[in-house]
């Protein structure tokens, strides 16, 4: 095995994905990264009926805006020769054999095992058609399914999330890989790109444990070897209900239209059940370095709104200028200007368009709060000259306290209404160079209401 990783997520294009799959792709991604290995988005987009090109970017952007930029872009729907090219060795070999059974006949006889107490396996009655009763069923109209025929063993496999596991493959139905009409069920597509795509760990929701024997034994047949596999938790909405692109539950898409911080989403994703405390993180290198998928909970974690809100903020609080430029560059906010004003704004933010009201309190028109015009006048008088800097609101705020006894809350609270037009922000030592004199003592001079 390569001693560099190579992972993959591997979305079908039928929906928006929403933050359970963003949790497996920041899984891999995180691991890839952690092990200076190879991250694939690969589309399992063979149902070509459902699978839309819309879809595709969307999950491209989603990933973008979360951080992750993939190293390849492979699609299923371009590569079925190979899994036709993997299905005629299977079938050579004696691992792939015709099915007739409707899917009514295969349900009646479950339901016939299943009350006579017996596990509803496939009963491998196709093995025992001939030549003949073959020809007869698909001269009556019937066209096979193929089924791939299990080694009847254990089948055992160290698992990054969840340790020394197995399956008994006795107790599990031969599977089906391609149905009546031709198509590939997920099985075969995905173990093809696995082995050819050279992918040495697949990492997956526990919701395919049950594939993984399956899985292994294909790739046995196919390739003599399988790649490592780990089963991470699963996350549910905050009352415990499964995630559902069908539904959109979680969308990243509605997240990204909300102004939650990726950094914060991809934190909570990650952190979120598993050993680690949920907090804040300035990087996704600084998230990979954090997390271990051997110490995830075997339980499914509830992904909380209120929870991703407060953690969005705390990001958002402590993101360097050079982590946000490009998005305040789109807003107009630029240069030493708006690294100043990112710096005294950012502690008092929700959400980054938040700042657009403290660029217009710096530099555009507000409506001054006036609540005692003759003390204004006397505290404009009292303005120092430019250039303004931190320590010009300490100085002018002493003179004017000596100038009229105030202090506290009845000292400054009126100048910081008449300066904002707001009941509170950022501290006004660092606000008032950025509003600048001329607009300061306007502001103080401006008539009463």
């Amino acid at each position: 095995m390569p001693s560099s990783p190579v992972v993959r997520f591997a979305p079908s294009p039928t929906g928006r994905i929403h933050i359970g799959n963003a949790r497996t792709a920041l899984l891999n991604w995180l691991y890839a990264r952690s092990h200076h290995g190879t991250f694939i988005l690969r589309f399992d987009d063979t149902d070509l009926e459902r699978s839309k090109e819309e879809y595709a970017r969307s999950i491209e952007e989603d990933l973008a805006w979360l951080g992750m930029r993939p190293d390849l872009i492979r699609r299923q729907s371009e590569r079925f020769a190979a899994y036709d090219a993997a299905f005629e060795r299977l079938k050579a070999s004696g691992r792939l054999y015709a099915a007739y059974e409707t899917a009514e006949e295969l349900d009646r006889r479950r339901k016939r095992q299943q009350a006579l107490g017996r596990p509803p396996i496939y009963d491998r009655a196709a093995l025992k058609l001939d030549d003949a009763d073959r020809a007869a069923l698909e001269a009556s109209g019937r066209r096979p399914h193929w089924r791939f025929r299990l080694e009847e063993r254990m089948v055992r496999w160290d698992d990054m999330a969840r340790g020394e596991s197995h399956i008994d493959c006795a107790s599990i139905s031969d599977p089906v890989l391609r149905r009546e009409d031709g198509t590939y069920l997920y099985t075969l597509p995905s173990v093809v790109d696995d082995i050819e795509f050279g992918v040495t760990h697949v990492i997956r929701g526990e919701d395919h444990v049950t594939n993984t024997a399956v899985q292994i034994q294909l790739f046995e047949a196919l390739a003599g070897a399988a790649p490592r596999f780990g089963h991470h938790n699963l996350l549910t909405d905050a009352g415990g209900e499964g995630l559902s692109k069908r539904t959109g539950s979680l969308s990243i898409r509605s997240l990204r239209e909300r102004g939650v911080e990726p950094l914060a989403v991809a934190a909570l994703a990650v952190l979120v059940g598993s050993a680690q405390t949920v907090r804040p993180v300035g990087s996704l290198d600084e998230l990979a370095g954090l997390i271990d998928l051997a110490h995830l909970s075997h339980g499914a974690a509830r992904f909380d709104e209120a929870e991703l809100d407060a953690l969005s903020t705390r990001t958002l609080h402590g993101l360097p200028y050079g982590a946000v430029a490009d998005r305040l560059a789109e807003v107009g906010i630029a240069g030493p200007r708006g690294e100043a004003l990112w710096l005294a704004a950012r502690g008092n933010l929700a959400r980054l368009p938040d700042i657009l009201i403290w660029r217009d309190v710096t530099e555009g028109e507000i409506e001054p709060i006036i609540e005692d015009a003759g003390f204004l006048k006397l505290a404009a008088s009292l303005l120092p000259g430019e250039p303004l800097d931190q320590a010009t609101w300490g100085a002018w705020t002493k003179a004017i306290r000596e100038a009229t006894g105030r202090k506290g809350r009845e000292l400054f609270h009126p100048l910081r209404l008449a300066l904002t037009g707001r009941e509170a922000g950022p501290e006004m030592a660092v606000l008032l160079p950025l509003i600048g004199r001329a607009r300061a003592s306007a502001r103080l001079s401006a008539p009463s209401a």
